[in-house]
């Protein structure tokens, strides 16, 4: 009896023993595929109601002969990308799998979008997963019946996401789209960046450790697939970087470290005019090396031309507004000084200086002594760049106050970085060529950027942890296993160089917690279109006939009215010597209803509209928001090098106070000074919504003393210290921004 006891128990360890061996090995994963859709065609009569509606707001401000405005999203990740992947699994609070049939027939049925792409991260990419999307995408495309009257147009794309340490070599994220579907009119392959994103997807012992399923057997199969989704990211074998790309097999990870042989690697496959780049997340700190310009980016190899649209807000944030303060001043020779603070901004060096200082007057060390350890944390601070926060042992996400934040920006993203913002990229110009200035021309758009296979998600302020990126371990233990130990407070600072820091990444490089009550539920793209197909919405991209909104659907307008009665829309490029006039049109989003319209069950069935929308659609009403203010930002591009940007972006230059009209607002406007200025100007409209609530409008909801300082900081967290239901509501003047309508003076 004993001896068989003692063999079953054997034969268990062993059992258990191979069970782990496998975990170990990766035997138990299976490949994560697109899904697949199930959403129909949406009825022609709800489509049609949709243009009546656009067509009769447009009249009531005399537009006579309006275009269609199409609603979309151009950044939309799945379970293909690896972040997202990594937010999905059940430890992170996710649901396991986002694939991309879900974003198919959640841009159908859920945000009721015109049309959409699809942007997974190059960077994980593989020939099986790249074949996987372009194939399901195009499923998506040909559920509408009819291709020159298209309910939903779906496109394919990539994201090319590069990140650098350092300010030189920091280009940032691009979204590449295309405008067909053949294998002939998009690449062969997603091109991916090299540095940080690739090396860490590639080339570490893993993100998650395999053990993880042990931690949470009931979802074990989730950690599993997520492994093999790694390895199937590391097998595949490095293109040769001297074979053109066209002549490259399909079977190879193709990957470049700039704009320019982003450029060049599309020219080579031939899809110069296919394929449009867009920068977005310019001034995303939490990856943008603090003294970081766009000013490297202006320059002739980078091929500024080939990125006519921006993205100029996200579900991360709205990277739009210029000021003058920096997080760190460049000495020119690789080192950084800490800024002081100013009234509207508190550098995070400063404040890691100031933490210390704290610390070391609780210890009863000397003044002296104190105010020197708060000078060695500031210079510690800044020259670690975005991992700043680490030179502070024990710190906590509580302790940092506002510091590193815009607190007068609209929705700004986490550390935003003002030499990044689009406003500075409109007021810069690149004199290399002295004959032939250069400047960035961008149409403005907005987007979700999320990571749910959820396009569109702006259309209703609920379920913050499906509809924003918020998310993170749901229980302490989780937290604590995930984050690492912070280490003991200490009353003087961590010192290591930026190498040594890079040689540990982590999680709390980038300050994720923080970042988590930055996250809102993202923009949309709008474009005025001649037809609902896909060449009529390419054509209105390459005209820069586009705005973007902060989510609601506001129908916007934005055009030159010249001397002769001609309109030119915004986005136009003009050459004139006289005095410029210009008229704003703007009518406010639909107010929503509760749950989804009733087609909507009919078209995608009950089970899977519950699963997609948790129950909420858009669901216009027929009453609009009022909108309650239009305000013109002007720019005037530097005309020599050392000019200051500081005094170039007036915003807002002029503003318009909308009368209560629930039919919208308009404003015509000239520029008195253009002429006498006698310089190139550029001129943009924003459109300013009445006050309604928003997921994390507030961001850090800081409490203030009477000196108006951040005392206090009430963190909407991703994770289990903010219950899921708490969606963190603020009220927020959502807005939406035309494209600049460039006028030229004439010389």
């Amino acid at each position: 009896m004993v001896r068989a006891i003692g063999i079953g128990l054997a034969v268990i360890v062993a059992v258990l023993g191979i069970y782990y061996v496998g975990i170990l090995q990766g035997w138990y994963g299976q490949h994560r595929g697109p899904g697949e859709i199930k959403g129909e065609e949406i009825p022609a009569t709800i489509v049609e109601e949709r243009q009546a509606d656009q067509t009769s707001a447009a009249r009531s401000m005399s537009v006579t002969q309006p275009k269609q405005i199409m609603f979309g999203d151009l950044h939309v990740h799945t379970t293909f990308s690896t972040d997202a992947f990594l937010w999905a699994l059940p430890i992170n609070g996710g649901e396991g799998a986002y694939p991309l049939a879900d974003a198919c027939d959640y841009a159908r049925y859920c945000s009721s979008l015109d049309f959409w792409s699809i942007n997974d991260h190059a960077e994980a990419s593989t020939p099986r997963r790249w074949q996987e999307t372009k194939d399901s995408i195009r499923q998506c495309n040909a559920v509408s019946g009819n291709a020159n009257d298209q309910d939903v147009i779906s496109l394919i794309g990539f994201e090319w996401t590069q990140v650098s340490a350092f300010p030189e070599q920091h280009y940032g994220h691009k979204n590449v789209i295309f405008r067909g579907l053949d294998d002939d009119q998009v690449t062969a392959r997603p091109i991916a960046s090299t540095g940080v994103a690739t090396d860490v997807i590639r080339g570490s012992a893993g993100i998650l450790p395999p053990q993880v399923a042990l931690i949470d057997l009931p979802n074990r199969q989730n950690y599993y697939d997520f492994r093999t989704f790694m390895e199937e990211a590391r097998e595949i074998p490095a293109c040769d970087p001297n074979v053109s790309s066209a002549d490259l097999p399909p079977d190879c990870f193709e990957a470049v470290a700039t704009p320019a042989d982003l450029v060049r690697k599309l020219d080579e496959q031939g899809l110069t005019d296919d394929a449009i780049i867009i920068p977005h997340g310019t001034s995303w700190g939490f990856y943008t090396p603090p003294s970081t310009t766009l000013d490297k980016q202006l320059q002739a190899e980078m091929n500024p031309e080939r990125q006519p649209l921006i993205e100029i807000m996200s579900g991360h944030g709205n990277s739009e507004e210029y000021r003058p303060w920096r997080a760190a001043i460049d000495n020119g020779d690789g080192t950084f000084t800490c800024p002081s603070p100013t009234e509207g901004y508190l550098p995070s060096c400063w404040r890691a200086g100031e933490i210390i200082r704290e610390r070391c007057e609780t210890e009863g060390e000397t003044q002296e002594v104190c105010d020197q350890r708060a000078i060695e944390a500031r210079e510690l601070s800044v020259n670690l760049g975005v991992a700043g926060h680490l030179a502070v042992s024990g710190e906590t996400p509580e302790e940092w106050l506002d510091a590193g934040q815009c607190k007068d920006c609209f929705q700004p993203p986490f550390n935003h970085r003002p030499g990044t913002s689009v406003q500075y990229g409109l007021a810069i110009t690149n004199f290399d060529d002295p004959g032939n200035p250069r400047n960035f021309k961008w149409g403005f758009l907005a987007s979700s950027d999320n990571h749910r296979a959820r396009p569109g998600t702006g259309y209703k302020e609920f379920d913050r942890t499906r509809t924003t990126e918020s998310n993170g371990p749901i229980s302490k233990t989780l937290h604590d296993r995930q984050f690492g130990d912070r280490g003991e407070p200490t009353a003087k600072a961590l010192e290591f160089s930026r190498e040594e820091l890079l040689s540990g990444a982590s999680f709390q490089m980038a300050e994720v917690e923080r970042q988590n009550t930055f996250w809102n539920s993202g923009g949309l793209a709008a474009v005025h279109a001649t037809a609902r197909n896909r060449d009529a919405l390419w054509e209105a991209f390459e005209r820069r006939e586009i705005y973007g909104t902060s989510g609601p659907r506001i129908l916007l307008w934005f055009d030159h009215v010249a001397t002769d009665g001609r309109i030119d829309p915004m986005g136009s490029e003009l050459t004139q010597n006289s005095n410029p006039t210009f008229r704003v049109r703007a009518v406010g989003s639909f107010k929503q209803q509760p749950g989804c319209p009733e087609f909507s069950a009919a078209g995608l069935g009950q089970e899977r509209l519950d699963h997609l929308c948790a129950g909420e659609c858009y669901n216009p009403s027929d009453e609009r928001h009022l909108i309650s203010r239009i305000e013109i930002i002007r720019v005037r591009p530097q005309v020599s090098p050392d000019e200051n940007v500081d005094g170039l972006i007036e915003d807002a230059w002029k503003t318009f106070d909308c009368p209560q009209d629930i039919r919208g607002c308009t404003f015509e406007f000239s520029d008195p000074e253009f002429e006498a200025n006698g310089r190139n100007t550029l001129y943009y409209a924003r459109a300013v919504q009445e006050p309604t609530e928003a997921i994390n409008a507030k961001n850090l909801r800081c409490e203030y003393d009477a000196d108006g300082n951040c005392v206090k900081v009430n963190m909407c967290y991703g994770d289990y210290r903010t219950a899921k239901d708490d969606d963190c509501l603020s009220q927020t003047e959502e807005r939406a921004w035309s494209s600049p309508i460039y006028v030229n003076y004439p010389g």
